[in-house]
């Protein structure tokens, strides 16, 4: 019984590196040609919860068809994907994604931690 395709397959046809690279053009950008290789590696699910964009919104990209915040996609690409690493006042040396994550939480009073972390954003050198 056919019960259509098998998860996280997809058909014959260009990788996500071919497709960025038509779409951006030579040279592609180093962050762009690394969330196509871990597109074609783990697919855009994969993706999605590494970077925390969705499916739709990493497709668009790759495309160069995105019309949101692209500087802010590529900050969490280079801190998900890439390593990149930022100095927190509060938390020390973490990833550039787990930096922006926070800076767009509410305040919420559950925790010290949180309150300083809350307030250390407001004016860190680091803030988008």
């Amino acid at each position: 019984m056919n019960r259509g395709p098998v998860k996280n397959s997809r058909p014959a046809g260009k990788t996500f590196v071919e497709k960025a690279a038509e779409a951006w053009g030579a040279p592609v950008p180093d962050w762009i040609e690394e969330l196509a290789r871990v597109a074609d590696a783990e697919g855009l699910g994969g993706v999605e919860k590494r970077v925390n964009y969705s499916r739709s919104a990493i497709s668009t990209i790759l495309a160069n068809k995105y019309a949101g915040d692209i500087a802010r996609v590529e900050q969490m690409t280079r801190g998900a994907l890439m390593a990149m690493t930022v100095d927190c006042p509060v938390l020390g040396e973490i990833g550039r994604d787990r930096c922006l994550t926070e800076q767009k939480e509410p305040f919420r009073a559950t925790s010290r931690h949180r309150a300083q972390l809350f307030h250390a954003c407001k004016t860190c050198p680091q803030r988008r």
